[in-house]
């Protein structure tokens, strides 16, 4: 499923499908850095931002059949525990994404 090509043991590896799609396009990398979440994205990737709702929605459905993996856990019950903390982060946010924030985005453009 992966291949073993990595920059550096920091980097996650690069999936198969991946390197034999040549259509394939990297659309959000993110990373815990300096105490914070650090983001690179492109946000031209869809002509409606709110497309990446179904990233995150299929992001979320990711991370949940990896934890089932990794620990067991119902992938549903941990896809819930995903949705309420968004929500929370949504409606009252810990830390605002900006420029000097350790938060911050990196938007790149093509």
């Amino acid at each position: 499923m992966f291949n073993s090509r990595k920059k550096n043991d920091r980097d996650l590896d690069v999936p198969r499908e991946v390197e034999n799609d040549p259509n394939a396009r990297e659309v959000l990398r993110a990373w815990v850095a300096n105490g914070g979440l650090v983001c690179a994205l492109r946000p031209e990737t869809w002509p409606e931002a709110s497309n990446w709702g179904i990233v995150l929605a299929d992001v979320a459905r990711h991370v949940a059949n990896a934890v089932r993996d990794l620990k067991g856990d119902e992938p549903a019950v941990t896809v819930e525990k995903i949705r309420k903390l968004f929500n929370a982060e949504l409606a009252g946010p810990t830390d605002e994404p900006t420029a000097i924030s350790k938060s911050r985005c990196c938007y790149e453009q093509d």
